[in-house]
């Protein structure tokens, strides 16, 4: 059987000749990113001498046509490897390389490609900002300097930064790193200010701007707060406002992928055109010419970013293969899409968006079809039939991307999906001639949006239940084992199902399965772990640890970035006496989430350390104390603090105060208050987000910082030393962090040194909530939800 000969159930033939060059470029580009521009000519090299070789097995051979498919994918992935190599050789000795090496800081003018995207951050209301390099002001900005391409990163505050348009010209300056990760970025730039200068937006996206603006004051001018922050980002990817609840219920529902620009937004949206088109009797010319003005208006209105241009693509493909039933030309549009999307954007090759939308498409054309005819034949009705052909067509082919990306699997996906699935192509349409309406005038915007309002509760609403399911998210491996055990899986299954005693027997399993495992996850969810001594909760990239302080009341330290996320930890834990808060500074990821403790619980006080600082923070907390009637208290080093039933040990800050705010905002981490605890578990280490030279005083003075279990200082960033964490010596370590966060945290060198020190190490990104007691047996024991 060729490769141009592959049977599918209809009897047509799918031509997959094309896909051996996609994967060719994009495991080529892919080495190269990560492993560097040495490692990618090894790959042409290595490439190059496979189609020499397969070049003189053709001629000997008879599998000629084969053999040209072999040696054309292995050529266009030598040019790809050398064109990739080239690009991380620039990457490598770009100007701003060096400078990152030492921290230093530089004026740069650069271009947004992307709109600005919120953050969680220790400064506060922070916004991530892709841009491309025009040049380097070595005279400061706006002085002039010389022109320099490459992409950064640019992490900023929000006031200033978040209206910045895709395509204007800014100046700014600030602190360089190193890239986050490996994507070709040259450098982060770390920016404390408002930008130094803005030039105009280009006109067209002046004018997207404008319609994304006023159809979202449409949306809030006709709808609830949820649905009026949740239209947007299903219509044009707009998610900046949508509430933190409901995006996580959506994530853990398997919907997240309804809220970012996709290729079912273009599906319904140029299918719908299309059909309109059909009506009025246009003919196929016409017809096309109107879908690809559409296709160019949205791709403008949603941004032209890689990710807007992906979903473009992979929609169109998707479209072809729904409505004309030509998957024998699907297949090459995919493949061919893959290699121009990765030789114009070769950072989709380490994208997780893209490859969940290729694997997406590849399904919606291999496997959907066939799927839908196998249940109709069984008397589906024909609606249903395709919504769970599709839906669970996605979950599978994706599912083993998931599990490398986030190491969670989300058991009610399939059914979240077909639940919601009859809604998403009426709200989308809708939602898109509201914007249109919006765009022209206002009210007009918001009497259309108004007719989204039932079908947006019902997919709010399946959200919901969905995300508080038991076992909504099960824990999976990580990286590259996760996704190698989930494909096992996921192809052990599509086998077993050929079959129809096999079929029988999963049902049954499944069926058993259920009967037994969802009661008991109803009447005893096993959570929170019996006799718990600490909870670190599940907060994000930010701290809060609750520790049980005798007759149903506790003590928490620190409430993280959002008061939702610490609030939920505490009513799962059934927390409704606070005896203190403790705050070690006052960072946004330790205090924002102050207002969910405080609600509706009893709270004796909030204690905060000797300094003051960032000003805003102080402010933030004495206002939201004061409003809840709760006292303030004050711990210095040396003190002794009676909470509940617990004694508490101040062993730090030992640093002198900063007496000036800028040196104090510099300091916020250095002052954290370092805490110990005796529980029956052991005794416990708080160090809030104490850095090096904190740490080095504490040993300096000779403060006794052993412990049992050690809350890891800054969640893992690599300003813990390695003197530190021996001095401690605990055997378990809890890591409050945040899942795929852009500080690299927890970092790996790190966790590397306490896996040598023998220490058992928890976070709060795998799993959720952690909780720490002591077993039967004497020995410290750790649970989840």
């Amino acid at each position: 059987m060729t490769m141009s000969g592959a049977p599918v159930p209809d009897g047509r033939v799918l031509d997959l000749r094309l896909l051996p060059s996609a994967g060719m470029c994009w495991g080529a580009t892919l080495v190269g990113i990560e492993l560097g521009w040495r490692a990618a000519l090894w790959t042409a090299v290595g490439a190059l001498a496979a189609a020499a070789t397969a070049v003189v097995v053709a001629v000997a051979g008879t599998r000629r046509a084969l053999a040209g498919v072999l040696i054309a994918a292995l050529l266009i992935g030598a040019g790809f490897a050398v064109a990739v190599a080239a690009r991380e050789r620039a990457v490598a000795e770009h100007p701003l390389t060096a400078v990152a090496s030492r921290g230093g800081h530089v004026s740069l003018t650069v271009v947004p490609v992307d709109d600005p995207r919120r953050v969680r951050s220790p400064a506060g209301d922070t916004v991530m900002v892709r841009a491309s390099l025009r040049s380097i002001d070595a005279r400061g900005p706006g002085a002039g300097g010389y022109a320099v391409g490459g992409s950064v990163v640019v992490f900023a505050p929000a006031d200033g930064w978040q209206e910045l348009l895709p395509g204007l010209r800014v100046s700014l300056r600030g602190k360089v790193s190193r890239p986050i990760r490996r994507d070709l970025t040259v450098a982060t730039i770390r920016v404390t200010g408002a930008p130094l200068r803005v030039e105009p937006a280009p006109r067209t996206q002046r004018a997207a701007g404008a319609v994304r603006d006023r159809f979202a004051a449409a949306a809030r001018s006709a709808l609830p707060s949820e649905a009026a922050g949740l239209l947007p980002g299903l219509v044009v990817g707009d998610t900046s406002g949508l509430p933190g609840a409901v995006r996580d219920d959506f994530t853990a529902a398997g919907l997240s992928h309804l809220t970012a620009v996709s290729g079912a937004n273009i599906s319904i949206l140029i299918g719908a055109v299309l059909l309109l088109m059909r009506a009025l009797a246009l003919g196929p010319r016409t017809s096309a010419v109107l879908a690809a003005a559409a296709l160019a208006a949205f791709v403008i209105l949603a941004r032209p970013s890689p990710s807007v241009l992906r979903a473009a693509v992979m929609g169109s493909i998707g479209l072809l293969a729904l409505m004309t039933g030509r998957r024998k030309q699907a297949m090459p549009a995919l493949g061919a899409a893959v290699i121009v999307l990765l030789a114009l954007f070769p950072t989709l090759a380490v994208d997780f968006g893209f490859a969940l939308s290729v694997a997406a498409t590849a399904a919606l054309v291999l496997l959907a079809p066939g799927w839908t005819r196998w249940l109709r034949a069984r008397g589906w009705p024909r609606a249903l039939a395709e919504a769970v052909a599709v839906a669970t067509a996605a979950y599978v082919a994706t599912v083993p991307i998931v599990a490398a990306m986030s190491g969670t699997l989300s058991t009610v996906a399939v059914a979240a999906n077909v639940a919601v699935a009859p809604v998403i192509a009426p709200v989308t349409v809708i939602g898109a001639i509201g914007a249109a309406g919006a765009a022209v005038w206002l009210p007009l915007g918001g009497l259309i949006v108004r007719a989204t309002g039932p079908p947006l509760w019902w997919l709010l609403r399946v959200a919901e239940w969905a995300a508080g399911a038991p076992g909504a998210t099960v824990a999976v491996p990580a990286g590259l084992a996760g996704a190698a055990v989930m494909a096992g899986i996921a192809a052990g299954l599509l086998l077993a199902i050929r079959s129809r005693w096999l079929r029988r027997v999963l049902a049954a399993a499944v069926l058993g399965l259920a009967l037994v495992w969802v009661p008991a996850r109803v009447l005893w969810p096993g959570w929170p772990l019996r006799d718990w001594v600490l909870v670190a909760c599940d907060v994000g990239q930010g701290d809060a640890v609750v520790l049980a302080a005798g007759d149903g009341a506790a003590v928490v330290i620190d409430a993280g970035p959002e008061p939702r996320l610490v609030d939920g930890c505490l009513d799962r834990l059934g927390v409704r006496t606070v005896a203190a808060v403790v705050l070690t500074h006052l960072h946004a990821d330790h205090i924002d989430g102050l207002p969910g403790v405080l609600r509706g619980r009893r709270v004796g006080a909030v204690v905060l350390g000797p300094m003051h600082q960032p000003e805003r923070g102080f402010r933030q907390v004495s206002t939201q104390a004061a409003a809840s009637g709760v006292a303030i208290r004050e711990a210095r080093a040396g003190q002794q603090l009676r909470l509940g039933a617990l004694t508490f040990r101040v062993l730090g800050p030992t640093l002198p105060v900063p007496r000036s705010p800028a040196a104090g905002a510099e300091m916020a981490n250095e002052q954290s208050l370092v805490l110990s605890v005796d529980t029956i578990a052991g005794r416990i280490l708080l160090t809030g987000d104490v850095e090096a030279e904190g740490q080095r005083d504490l040993l300096r003075d000779r403060v006794p910082v052993a412990a049992d279990i050690l809350k890891l200082p800054h969640h893992g960033s690599r300003t813990t030393t390695e003197e530190f964490l021996r001095a401690v010596g605990a055997s378990l370590v809890v890591v409050s962090v945040g899942q795929g966060n852009t500080f690299g945290h927890p970092n790996p060198g790190i966790l590397r040194a306490l896996q040598e020190m023998g220490a058992t190490v928890a976070r709060t990104d795998r799993g959720g909530d952690v909780a720490v007691g002591r077993s039967g047996g004497g020995a410290i024991s750790v649970g989840r939800p």
